[in-house]
């Protein structure tokens, strides 16, 4: 009788397993976070000294992000991304969120929105013309990048954006991190190096970065003194795209 029992005390065991491992496996698969959405909504045009609205809706599947960690607004000239203003929105507590300026200059200006969310960031932009615009060259005559540097042009649907660091003090560890998108997406396995150097040296170091969420690549560097000094990022893939964007930091 014991006999006829244990083929049947074999074939439960092997469900079992095969019941587990199925399970683990959906579990895996639920690990891997949905994407946030952001719809970015900007006016095409306005009038110099109106107030522009700003909106952007989050959304993670068919669900409304209430809850976002970040959502700032950072608005720039065409050609003077150095010297960009950022704007914190209201949260509306339905998954949107939003944010107003008003324009007192004609120009082509760039308004794109930063969201964190649920440990994802993504950071889709638009363009707004304003009063009469700009032509392609600057005051000097010369075409400027997005990035505000000579002859430079970001790819078309790559952006990047640089956390400046708060507070940088020479001697400790500060922490370098700097968002990339390509297609509306967070831009993963890319190759970032930061180019670090005081202003007035020849010397240059370089620190490369490692990927510590998507789209989101980080590296520490100590600062031996206090100064000014200036960032370089270099970005690179496997499909050819190579992207630069200088940025300047004061150390105390």
């Amino acid at each position: 009788m014991k006999k006829r029992l244990w083929p049947v005390v074999i074939g439960i065991f092997v469900l079992g397993l095969a019941a587990c491992g199925k399970g683990g496996s959906e579990d895996s698969d639920n690990d891997i976070p949905e994407p946030i959405d952001v719809v970015l909504e900007v006016q095409e045009t306005a009038e110099i000294g109106e107030t522009v609205p700003f909106k952007a809706t989050v959304t993670q599947g068919d669900e409304k992000v209430a809850d976002a960690d970040e959502v700032e607004f950072e608005i720039w000239e065409e050609g003077k991304k150095e010297d960009s203003e950022m704007i914190e929105s209201k949260n509306n507590k339905d998954g949107t969120y939003e944010a107003e300026k008003s324009f007192d200059a004609d120009g082509v200006y760039t308004v794109q929105v930063h969201v964190t969310a649920r440990g994802l960031h993504t950071m889709p932009k638009k363009s707004i013309t304003v009063g009469e615009g700009a032509s392609a060259e600057g005051e000097d005559g010369h075409h400027h990048g997005e990035d505000g540097e000579e002859g430079h042009q970001h790819s078309e649907g790559f952006s990047m954006h640089f956390m400046k660091p708060e507070n940088p003090a020479a001697g400790k560890q500060t922490e370098l991190i700097v968002h990339l998108q390509n297609e509306d997406h967070p831009m993963e396995n890319a190759r970032v190096r930061f180019e670090i150097w005081n202003e007035g040296s020849d010397k240059h170091e370089f620190v490369d970065a490692k990927e510590s969420e998507q789209g989101e690549y980080a590296a520490h560097y100590n600062f031996k003194k206090a100064g000014a000094y200036k960032i370089q990022i270099h970005v690179e893939d496997d499909q050819g795209l190579h992207e630069h964007e200088e940025h300047e930091i004061e150390v105390k």
